[in-house]
């Protein structure tokens, strides 16, 4: 008789095997894959109405379309290429984004090519990650200020003009790692932002501790610091450091949320002060502000309504702490109150009010001017 194994019909299962993982990849297909981009931008849309050259996949759907509109008697539901511009804009002449020539027949006119393309969205990077200073200039003028960086990234293929020749030159001059990576490869590193084919990486910013920085300035023959109170575009931030190195003082805090911390773009802006003068970070800058009160610190803070001219501030020549307000709403309700007074610096009736890094900067000034007398 035979046995199980010979019986005909028999139906055989296999043994189910472990099953082998994906190391975690699987994951990123749960990613955004960031802001979707109209129809009339999509090349591959049949509602595409940009300037590029039309694919003949849409040039095909487009004409389908068409077809069954008038089959059916209505509008067909197409796109109208020609009609909206979805390259990079015109070229600048040697100045800013990099150009290539246009195929003859558009007037010679240079522009970037290739369509405009939705950037990726960005990911959450820890605090502690080094940063991408991009663009051609933004990286030259980050050099020559001394910005210290780690690497510089060089995409291949590069359009090679003056900038990027100073940059590379200046990079092995310095011992900078040059790292030649695809443009692909780029766009990822920096999210989508435009990097004209160039990058620095920037390392993450040492803060001083508030403590450290308060015992230092009171030793100080001239004690000065500069608080700013939810200033948040670096670009300001950077230019009150560079003020504040300017005109003796010996530190600036700001709080840790809601305001702009040392990156890339405050390097640059700062000119290279920002490795010069300490920064530190506070959990509550209405605290901060009265521990340095309690060290023998007048605050005062800039405000368009203060009731004291900057003219007539005769606590200049004493331990001062001036507090700038954010670019909006000024100084905070809290931190105007722990102010131990108000200044406002004279101005003609036509403005209302000054940038916060160039109000810093005019009291920084009269303070100066003040302890030189």
């Amino acid at each position: 008789m035979p046995g199980n194994s010979q019986r005909r019909n028999i139906r055989q299962v296999s043994k189910k095997t472990a099953v082998k993982g994906t190391g975690g990849k699987g994951k990123d297909t749960l990613k955004g894959r960031g802001k979707t981009l109209p129809a009339d931008e999509r090349p591959w849309h049949k509602g595409y109405s940009g300037t590029e050259k039309l694919p003949s996949k849409t040039a095909w759907k487009q004409d389908k379309e068409r077809k069954a509109a008038a089959a059916e008697g209505r509008a067909p539901k197409i796109g109208k290429p020609g009609t909206k511009d979805t390259t990079w804009g015109r070229g600048s002449g040697g100045k800013g984004t990099p150009t290539k020539r246009t195929p003859a027949g558009r007037g010679g006119a240079p522009t970037r090519s290739g369509p405009r393309v939705a950037p990726g969205r960005k990911s959450l990077t820890p605090k502690d990650a080094p940063e991408l200073l991009v663009g051609r200039n933004p990286v030259n003028e980050a050099l020559r200020a001394h910005v210290p960086a780690t690497a510089l990234y060089v995409a291949q293929g590069i359009d090679i003009d003056e900038r990027v020749s100073e940059v590379v030159r200046t990079a092995g001059d310095r011992g900078i790692p040059i790292l030649e990576v695809s443009r692909a490869e780029l766009d990822r590193l920096t999210g989508g932002v435009l990097h004209q084919g160039i990058g620095i990486q920037v390392p993450p910013y040492a803060y001083e501790t508030f403590d450290d920085m308060l015992a230092a300035s009171i030793e100080h023959p001239e004690p000065l610091l500069v608080a700013l109170d939810g200033v948040t575009d670096p670009r300001n931030l950077g230019a009150v450091i560079r003020s504040a190195a300017a005109f003796g003082a010996q530190g600036i805090f700001v709080p840790e949320r809601r305001a702009a911390g040392i990156t890339a773009t405050a390097w640059r802006t700062s000119a290279g002060a920002a490795a010069r003068l300490p920064v530190a970070q506070v959990t509550n800058m209405t605290r901060a502000l009265k521990q340095a009160q309690s060290e023998g610190f007048v605050v005062v803070g800039l405000d368009a309504d203060g009731e004291t001219d900057l003219y007539q501030l005769e606590a200049a020549v004493g331990p001062l702490v001036v507090v700038v307000g954010s670019e909006g709403r000024g100084l905070g309700r809290l931190v105007g109150q722990t102010c131990d007074m108000r200044v406002s610096i004279p101005i003609v009736s036509e403005v209302e009010s000054l940038n916060a890094s160039v109000a810093a900067a005019v009291a920084l000034a009269e303070v100066a001017r003040r302890r030189a007398a």
